[in-house]
């Protein structure tokens, strides 16, 4: 099977909206957690979420084409723009190129301006384009019109490990030769007030802050954005004198079939074996572990539990979802970006919020600041609601 590479990186998220500016605020241990500022959010038990700041669509896009583009769209055309213009792709990969994307909610604020439409306003008509906009779809199709990508294009929606299945997927593509090149990650648009509503009936959401592992964290923040990598053929890559940022070796994918919401650390644990195993990776190369880190009690502890049942001496585990927020379908793909800053510039990216140790969570979670570290491999977590659960191993470019 061939090398999967990757060559190119972009995101939108509540820190940044390109990848310096991310990775500077990785560095800092900066929070994009504050306020929530959408329509009718002070009707809401939690107002607080990873918001993306400033977002002003009408300055990125052409007018003729934003009633097409739910915020879910305009986040993966501006992430997947950055990571294109970064890998330097030609133009005419057609066939040879694809996309896949995952998104849990895809188009949730058009949903919920259309019932706004039709149930409180009394309207009878909504817009044409409101299947087009809200279908999961749509950021995948996007990405492929814009960038003349005519082979493989789906989308993929499983809930918070989306995009991790994404990746998995469009590594899998290239292996076995269905495509040279794959646009692959996650978008999502899920902070709005029906968006937000819908999380607080778990009663998972955090009133102040994301502290996962911290003994006292009180659960997870929502937060918004895309990620988008490029994953490329390594021979592929080097042909076109591409520079190689690090390499996706393995994934490893599970299902616990047991609780619909519960996690379960012997699920996690063996999609972290089959992810090594997949890459033929040794314990002592993982250097680092971007946890699934939601902040939430059951998960912290389940995900420690996972860990320890295979490393007996476990390396730095850190949850940038503290920075971030969880980005749901979306999130898998901005802890790779993440999983890249450690491999290429030796930063392990901290787990900020951290308070007190929970001895239930027994790691070094790189408390509060980013630290310097050789990082040779690293492994990233993604579980998901459904006892879905999806880990990527990637290696040194």
């Amino acid at each position: 099977m061939r090398r999967v590479v990757i060559t190119g990186i972009g995101t939108v998220n509540a820190l940044a909206a390109d990848v310096p500016g991310t990775f500077e605020a990785m560095r800092k241990g900066d929070c994009g957690i504050g306020p929530l500022a959408f329509r009718d959010a002070d009707r809401l038990t939690i107002r607080i979420g990873a918001e993306v700041r400033d977002w002003t669509p009408e300055q990125r896009f052409a007018a003729g084409n934003l009633p097409l583009y739910d915020r879910v769209t305009q986040y993966a055309l501006v992430a997947g723009a950055e990571a294109v213009a970064m890998s330097g792709l030609p133009a005419d990969l057609g066939p040879r190129g694809g996309v896949i994307l995952g998104t849990a909610a895809g188009g949730i604020q058009t949903w919920e301006d259309s019932y706004r439409a039709v149930f409180a306003e009394g309207r009878n008509r909504v817009s044409p384009l409101v299947v087009p906009r809200l279908m999961h779809n749509a950021p995948a199709s996007h990405l492929s019109i814009r960038h003349g990508l005519t082979g493989p294009v789906l989308a993929v929606s499983s809930a918070c490990a989306s995009a991790n299945h994404a990746m998995g997927l469009a590594l899998q593509q290239i292996r076995t030769g269905g495509a040279d090149v794959m646009l692959t990650g996650g978008a999502e648009a899920m902070l709005c007030f029906g968006g937000v509503k819908a999380w607080e009936g778990l009663r998972v959401l955090a009133p102040d802050a994301c502290r996962p592992f911290s003994l006292g964290r009180k659960g997870m923040v929502i937060g918004d954005g895309a990620g988008v990598l490029v994953l490329e053929a390594e021979e592929h890559a080097r042909a076109r004198g591409a520079r190689v940022l690090a390499e996706v070796a393995g994934i490893g994918m599970t299902a616990d079939a047991g609780d619909i919401v519960a996690p379960s650390a012997e699920g996690a644990a063996r999609a972290m074996r089959a992810a090594l195993a997949d890459a033929g990776m040794g314990l002592d190369e993982v250097g680092y572990i971007n946890a699934h880190g939601t902040g939430t009690l059951a998960n912290d502890r389940a995900e420690t539990a996972a860990i320890r049942a295979i490393f007996a001496d476990p390396p730095p585990v850190s949850s940038t979802k503290a920075m971030h927020g969880h980005a749901i379908g979306a999130t898998g793909a901005l802890e790779a970006i993440a999983c890249v800053l450690a491999l290429t510039e030796g930063i392990l990216p901290p787990t900020v919020g951290f308070q007190t140790p929970d001895p239930d969570c027994a790691l070094d979670v790189v408390p509060n600041q980013a630290r310097a570290a050789t990082v040779r491999a690293a492994l990233s977590n993604a579980f998901a609601f459904g006892g879905l659960n999806a880990v990527l191993a990637f290696r040194q470019g």
